[in-house]
């Protein structure tokens, strides 16, 4: 709880992943990925509630090992490729508040391919949200500036190429580019209202906090290998 707050952290993790099957149970650092979220939170006192939104029976096992709660598993029309954050949220607030019979007011996500999260930044995002009466908070980290959508192009079947955006043509150098940042899946706070009165995890007062620590999302092999490499760097410099 916070500023007498219930706060209920919830861990999205299917078992279908069509780009790395069985992505939420590799390995990280001696760990599953879904694992690894529930030994950081086991001992967080601020969340009253930490559980898994999985349609998987071993993903449930491995949670449950971690400390996270499976108080139920997830629909089968809630499991798909294309099903969304807010369906997945929406149904998982509905069912533990049935079943706890009680108000989570703050909802923190926690997605297990962004593995390089810490308490600290847990914190540092919930104490955000409350100082600013935020609808949400979510991680980001900023962009290379080598990525920014007025440098990329796009490409029709036979590669003849384009701009993405015609405005990249007046672009000469970087510093004609304003700072861009994008989300990297460590943290989102939302509150209760934005997600199950305006189906959304952005809303009028929606902040950002900036990472201080490199993060990936992982969704392929080669993303496992360099966020346990990033992980070791991470070591080293605490």
């Amino acid at each position: 709880m916070i500023n007498n707050k219930k706060v209920l952290a919830i861990v999205p993790a299917r078992g279908g992943s069509k780009g790395l099957p069985g992505k939420n149970l590799k390995e990280f650092r001696g760990f599953s990925l879904v694992a690894n979220v529930g030994n950081l939170i086991r001992n967080f006192s601020i969340i009253d509630r930490s559980i898994v939104s999985t349609d998987s029976m071993e993903i449930a096992k491995e949670a449950k090992s971690s400390g996270l709660d499976v108080p139920f598993y997830r629909p089968e029309e809630l499991s798909g490729d294309f099903i969304g954050d807010i369906d997945v949220l929406k149904h998982a607030i509905s069912e533990m508040e049935k079943l706890d019979k009680t108000k989570y007011e703050i909802v923190l996500m926690l997605q297990p391919t962004s593995p390089l999260r810490s308490l600290n930044e847990i914190q540092k995002c919930l104490d955000l949200f409350i100082k600013k009466s935020a609808d949400s908070v979510w991680t980001v980290s900023k962009t290379d500036k080598k990525y920014h959508p007025l440098k990329q192009l796009k490409l029709q079947k036979d590669n003849k190429m384009s701009l993405y955006d015609k405005e990249g043509s007046k672009i000469i150098a970087r510093q004609q580019l304003d700072d861009l940042f994008h989300r990297n899946g460590a943290v989102y706070v939302i509150s209760r209202d934005l997600i199950l009165n305006q189906s959304s995890l952005i809303g009028k007062r929606s902040f950002a906090y900036i990472s201080d620590i490199p993060h990936i999302s992982i969704d392929t092999l080669e993303d496992l290998q360099i966020a346990e490499e990033l992980s070791f760097s991470i070591d080293e410099t605490l």
